[in-house]
């Protein structure tokens, strides 16, 4: 079997509509309707719904979870509202991987930086699939496509086989539609996530 992989070499929110592109016609070759897709201030979210509104796919939004970095969620309840009118679900779950205080264990920054090494998204792609699994918005070996990406907008695009947290060895990752050709490291990514933030 071959398939191409689409690698970015900008990081920039316009990889979003090529990211889109990709992830609806994969999806429609491989039967796939639902989309895990990251968004934090609900603007990937927004364009997703727009993008895939005639497509039959539902979305599975996962924002940042509440207290996170700041006190008001970044994530505009009335989208939350009009998503979920529009057949989609919107979870703010624990985030996995920033679990270090509540568990008093380094592996989750480990798991978040090994995954970091293939890119930003890529991590988020897993803890994303997991945090739907364990709302049961996916079944587990469920096959989804899982969307995320560095800063803003999405960059980064996942075949995954879905699973729970309580059974990680069963996550799988079937096929890489796109990532960033050059990942930024992890002060490079906070940097860049502040300066988004800031704005």
């Amino acid at each position: 079997m071959e398939h191409l992989v689409t690698y970015f070499e900008t990081l920039d929110p316009g990889n979003t509509d090529i990211t889109f592109r990709l992830v609806r016609e994969r999806a429609h070759e491989l039967g796939i309707r639902k989309i895990v897709i990251a968004s934090t201030t609900g603007a990937t979210a927004q364009k997703a719904m727009e993008y895939f509104k005639n497509d039959g796919m539902q979305l599975i939004v996962i924002p940042h979870q509440w207290d996170f970095h700041r006190e008001a969620n970044a994530f505009p309840p009335e989208l939350a509202t009009t998503l979920r009118g529009a057949g989609h679900v919107v979870h703010f779950g624990t985030m996995l991987f920033h679990t270090n205080d509540l568990y008093e264990s380094t592996i989750p920054v480990v798991m978040a930086n090994l995954l970091r090494c293939f890119c930003q998204g890529f991590k988020v792609c897993f803890e994303i699939v997991l945090m739907a699994t364990d709302a049961g918005h996916v079944k587990s070996g469920e096959q989804i496509i899982a969307i995320a990406g560095t800063g803003r907008g999405s960059d980064t695009a996942l075949v995954m086989q879905a699973a729970s947290s309580q059974h990680l060895k069963k996550l799988r990752v079937n096929e890489i539609l796109c990532k960033p050709l050059n990942p930024l490291n992890l002060e490079e990514v906070y940097a860049k996530m502040n300066r988004e933030l800031s704005r």
